[in-house]
């Protein structure tokens, strides 16, 4: 009886110690530096810095992550998914506010962003000049006239994405870098989109993983022909406050011209 009542009492340290690890692993500030290299990104742009953030949920940006991130982008791309059901909107314009210290802010819809009042929502990132990529496009050009142009589509969940609509609103002639919260667009992309870069986010990279399996695949950037799918573990999490095997993350991209359309190594700082 005593063995089994020690070894009972193993198993119960072991999970509350696995629990408390799980929690530390979810709220770490991970910031991925990486070089992406385009053959047909355009002449006269030089590099350009992206800062790509998904999956905030119930999280607040921690100033350490902002600090990490100044001064190093040209503009903020939040991939979807920005809060949940139950978060109140001042916790939403609170990680806004640290998010506009970087650079400009541009915002795709996830699907938990419907949750709730989303008109207030809709509301408040307009309130603070947050631009919008509902199915549309914007533009960059350089000084010799090259574009650059970064498309978003809604929410696949809600079947509110159309990829048309977005592609029909940037230029013929543009290199483009299509954001979409959910990844699932991959399967509606052909090479006579000419997109350069997806970047995605939804998954979560599984959250919790055992043995290296989970629910969906981990975050990666993957070749597919002249485009690099991205797809990230997300910086919150969804349901329980737990991550396992998926640690979260946000990104630096320097986008750069390239002989061919290749991935940099990664750099990782843990703030």
């Amino acid at each position: 009886m005593l063995l089994v009542s020690g070894l009972l009492l193993v198993i119960i340290l072991l999970i509350v110690a696995t629990i408390i690890y799980m929690w530390r692993t979810a709220k770490q500030d991970r910031l991925i530096f990486q070089d992406l290299y385009f053959k047909d990104f355009p002449e006269g742009f030089g590099d350009m810095r992206i800062f790509f953030i998904s999956d905030l949920h119930r999280r607040i940006i921690s100033d350490k992550l902002i600090e990490g991130a100044r001064d190093k982008a040209d503009l903020v791309i939040i991939g979807g998914d920005i809060r949940e059901r139950g978060v109140p909107i001042e916790r939403v314009e609170k990680n806004i506010l640290k998010l506009k210290e970087l650079g400009p802010l541009y915002f795709v819809w996830g699907n938990n962003d419907y949750e709730g009042d989303f008109h207030e929502l809709d509301a408040t990132l307009l309130k603070h000049g947050v631009k919008m990529l509902d199915n549309t496009a914007v533009s960059f050009e350089s000084q010799n006239g090259r574009k650059i142009a970064l498309l978003g589509i809604d929410d696949i969940t809600e079947e509110r994405d159309r990829l048309d609509l977005a592609l029909s609103d940037c230029g013929n002639e543009a290199f483009r870098i299509l954001v979409s919260h959910n990844p699932l667009i991959m399967k509606q992309l052909i090479p006579e989109h000419q997109i350069g870069l997806v970047l995605s986010g939804h998954t979560h990279g599984g959250q919790i993983r055992i043995f290296g399996f989970g629910p969906y695949q981990i975050g990666s950037i993957e070749k597919e022909g002249d485009c690099l799918y991205m797809t990230s573990n997300g910086y919150g999490t969804s349901a329980v406050p737990l991550r396992l095997e998926a640690k979260p993350e946000t990104h630096l991209f320097t986008l750069k011209r390239g002989t061919d359309t290749e991935i940099g190594e990664a750099v990782e700082k843990t703030y």
